[in-house]
């Protein structure tokens, strides 16, 4: 090689040696590839405001809700049958057979008395046959006396139960149209209360029932 060539060449390289340093220079480090992303987000997290959390409290006991009332009625049935007007017309009714039957009973009770004292007054001038055949007589007047009062006693029983049936059925058509109207739970015949826990509405309605019963008697 001439010499002119060899120091073209020598001044080519040295020519090239500061953009060789300069792009040496610009190129990342590449010892740590890892470490320089992490700290850009450990950066970057710092730098964005994060969301304020509320402090955490203990759980609030949970308010009951309130308790519905449940309301609850009684009737009493003495008083329906004395102050209604069902009521006191069958009570009426009832007294008017009672004393009817009463009369028949005494009027019976009067002959029967006769019947013994003219027997008594004849007995000394009665044969024993003659006595034995007025006592059977007489015996047997006294049963038929006895079967009327046990009569009587039946008719007046079972009216008692014919009208005590129709007011309680007329009681009871009461007690559900109100029960329905006043939003009661249920209403009861009247028994002596011995608890009602709170929240439960127990009423008297037998004064509401009877004039109830009374509406309802008249529409017929």
């Amino acid at each position: 090689m001439n010499t002119f060539c060899r120091r073209l060449l020598i001044t080519l390289f040295v020519s090239t040696l500061p953009a060789m340093a300069a792009a040496a220079d610009s190129l990342p480090a590449q010892t740590a590839p890892q470490t320089a992303p992490a700290a850009a987000q450990k950066s970057s997290a710092a730098a964005t405001p994060q969301p304020v959390q509320p402090p955490t409290t203990p759980a609030m006991a949970a308010t009951p809700a309130a308790q519905p009332v449940v309301r609850i009625g009684y009737v009493d049935p003495i008083r329906v049958s004395t102050d209604s007007e069902p009521g006191k017309a069958g009570q009426t009714k009832l007294l008017d057979l009672k004393q009817k039957l009463q009369t028949q009973i005494e009027s019976k009770r009067k002959q029967l008395d006769k019947q013994r004292a003219a027997i008594e007054a004849k007995l000394s001038t009665l044969s024993p046959q003659q006595r034995d055949a007025k006592g059977k007589e007489f015996g047997k007047k006294v049963e038929e006396f006895q079967k009327f009062g046990q009569n009587a006693e039946k008719q007046l029983q079972e009216l008692q139960q014919e009208l005590s049936n129709a007011l309680y059925g007329k009681t009871e058509q009461a007690a559900v149209e109100y029960g329905k109207t006043n939003g009661f739970m249920a209403i009861f015949v009247k028994r002596d209360l011995l608890y009602a826990a709170i929240g439960v509405d127990v009423r008297d309605v037998t004064d509401d029932i009877v004039k109830l019963v009374n509406a309802q008697d008249r529409k017929k």
